[in-house]
Formats: structure tokens, sequence, C-alpha cells
């Protein structure tokens, strides 16, 4: 069983930087697939990052060139450091994690288990 808890959410002007974090608790080394979504306000919770357990990672075009997803095994935690931020980033943004590989390889949600509580990302001046 494992569990998550996102952080590191704020406000920022435009072009300014943050970095997420989502500790896991439990049985980490179970994990083999991980991956951040957002949600805007009225919008459908999407997916922008993952990585995989050869950290092999993956961006939408929305983020890429922008955001870097990463995962330290030792400090049991997943970043996602967020550059040069824009107003269409604000949204609260969620870890996720599964221990089937399915979302990494195959975009399927069923196989995340386990999803963080949610940190608000707002970029404004």
């Amino acid at each position: 069983q494992v569990q998550l808890r996102a952080s590191g959410g704020g406000s920022v002007n435009p072009g300014g930087s943050l970095t997420l974090s989502c500790r896991i608790f439990g049985n980490s080394a179970s994990i083999s697939c991980m991956a951040w979504f957002r949600q805007a306000p009225g919008m459908e919770r999407d997916g922008i990052a993952l990585i995989d357990s050869y950290g092999r990672t993956s961006y939408v075009d929305a983020v890429k060139g922008r955001f870097t997803i990463s995962k330290d095994n030792t400090e049991n935690r997943l970043y996602l450091h967020l550059n040069d931020l824009k107003p269409e980033d604000t949204a609260v943004y969620y870890c996720a994690a599964g221990r089937d590989p399915g979302y990494c390889y195959r975009s399927d949600r069923r196989y995340l288990e386990a999803w963080g509580q949610g940190t608000l990302v707002t970029v404004s001046q």
C-alpha cells in the first residue's frame, strides 16, 4: 500500500518557477510508474508528465521544455520542477503512482492506484 502527499504549490508571477514535491509513504519499491496531473477550474484532470521505473520521462507538449519530472529514490519523493510559468499553468497539481506500468506505457489511468491530495499553483501578476 502506497500513500502520496503533494506539496510546494503557491502563487507566482508569470515567468516564475516552483518545485512541487510528492512524498511517498509505504512500499515505494513496488512503484513502477509515477505521474503528475493537473486540473484547472472547470476542466478535466489531465496528465502532464510521467516517469517509469527506469527513469524514462514523457511530457505533454504544453509543458515540454519548461517542466521537469524527477524521482529521488533515497528520499522517497517525486518532484516536478516548473519553470517559465504562464497564467494557463494555474491549476491544482496531483501526483499519482502505480505498481503496474500501465499508465506509463499505455496511458491507462486505471493502473494508477495512489493519488496525492493536490497542491494549488496560481500564476498571475
